[in-house]
């Protein structure tokens, strides 16, 4: 597997002068989708790692290494660059490091560290975060634990919807001064809160539940935004599909009659038939 071609095309976006929306994936075969239709890179968010692997919610119960084992599975699968949601880095700033080594070797491009306090404490009911210091020693623990300096290391924070732009920009600023390659925000809503981080950050910006008002990708890049979240709606719609498609067979609705399934020449595309028949040609006769 070849990580650095990857891991520089996504450079080249982050460093580039254009918005992109990734396409969210959670296993190899959506990855391959995503490369045929042209997304340049792949987002595989925790909350659908959590989903894919464990069938369990977003509330941290998965582990690195269920989500760097399934990271490897998508990355091996083609040459789609991947963007994997880190959650908190899975501990402290140590075993941010550790998080790093292991999602660095499964193949993926970029990587995003949030400052949330995860998981929930005992008693808690809302959103904490650490503290500045705390962020800046988990940032600095994922640089550590980065080997290829082509993969990008992005700091996260869902500050500015609980504790307001000022806070926001003030984590992005430290984390950045830490040395990371941009900001992720989560939960922007409004044109006038992208416009002052904007106004504040001078660093690339990645995007994660934006209000809709903000979903207009000329706008976005001049904000300084290179990629942009649209939700994971793939893996919603393929949930409700194979749902659909076991309840009918359960009622009775017969193979021949199911509407919506893939094409045997759809099968073969993103199976790489045809490859692996140049393979047992080559290897087996």
């Amino acid at each position: 597997m070849n990580t650095k071609p990857r891991r520089q095309k996504l450079r080249g976006v982050l460093t580039g002068e254009s918005c992109i929306y990734p396409g969210s994936v959670y296993d190899p075969i959506s990855a391959r989708v995503a490369e045929d239709l042209g997304f340049e890179a792949g987002m595989f968010a925790g909350s659908i790692a959590s989903l894919t692997v464990l069938g369990a919610p977003d509330i941290i119960v998965l582990t690195l290494t269920e989500l760097a084992a399934q990271a490897y599975r998508i990355c091996r699968a083609g040459e789609l660059p991947l963007i994997v949601d880190a959650d908190h880095g899975y501990g402290n700033a140590l075993n941010v490091k550790r998080t790093v080594e292991e999602l660095e070797a499964a193949g993926i491009a970029c990587l995003t560290i949030e400052d949330t306090l995860l998981p929930r404490r005992f008693g808690s009911q809302a959103t904490e975060f650490l503290t500045i210091e705390e962020g800046v020693g988990k940032m600095k623990g994922a640089l550590a634990g980065r080997q290829d300096p082509d993969l990008i290391i992005l700091g996260r924070t869902s500050a500015v919807g609980v504790n307001g732009v000022e806070d926001g920009i003030a984590r992005a600023k430290a984390y950045l001064d830490a040395g990371v390659d941009g900001i992720m925000f989560v939960g922007i809503k409004t044109h006038a809160e992208l416009d002052s981080i904007a106004s504040a950050i001078d660093a690339p910006i990645m995007l994660g539940g934006a209000g809709e008002d903000l979903q207009n990708l000329d706008y976005l890049k001049e904000c300084g935004v290179r990629i942009c979240l649209q939700g994971h709606q793939p893996f919603m719609a393929a949930l409700k599909a194979m749902h659909d498609t076991l309840k009918a067979l359960r009622e009775g609705t017969p193979p021949s009659k199911l509407k919506g399934v893939a094409s045997t020449d759809l099968i073969k595309q993103l199976t790489r038939d045809a490859t692996y028949r140049d393979w047992q040609d080559e290897f087996l006769s």
